[in-house]
């Protein structure tokens, strides 16, 4: 089981099952949302347990999708697609060790022009 939680605790959780491998985003949204590049793990919306839920605030990203958030720390936590089962959990979120290894690079053709992507791991344009 995977535990993890926003600076403050207003926000924790348990993943019951294994995450799927992360993936680093380079949109401009997370790049803004997070202040460089997100990176994060999918489960299934129901093998995520809210431990701590109180200061949990939702923002509509976008038609499609929507980001959580700690309303006190301001932690970034949580992306949701509105018509997926699934949800992305920051990995930075997560309690140590996560036995996990970042996998890709997602949205690479909205990158920063301010960094280079210098690992060998597969880039994805979207």
């Amino acid at each position: 089981m995977q535990k993890g939680s926003c600076n403050c605790g207003g926000v924790a959780f348990q993943i019951a099952e294994p995450l799927q491998p992360p993936s680093v985003c380079h949109c401009g949204q997370c790049r803004k949302q997070s202040g460089h590049v997100w990176a994060s793990a999918v489960t299934h919306q129901a093998d995520l347990r809210l431990t701590a839920q109180d200061s949990l605030r939702w923002y509509s990203a976008s038609d499609t999708a929507r980001r959580g958030f700690c309303g006190t720390c301001g932690a970034f936590l949580f992306w949701q697609h509105n018509d997926e089962d699934t949800i992305s959990v920051a990995m930075g979120a997560l309690e140590a060790p996560t036995e996990l290894r970042l996998a890709r690079h997602i949205f690479v053709a909205d990158k920063g022009d301010y960094y280079d992507i210098t690992d060998e791991l597969p880039q994805n344009a979207q």
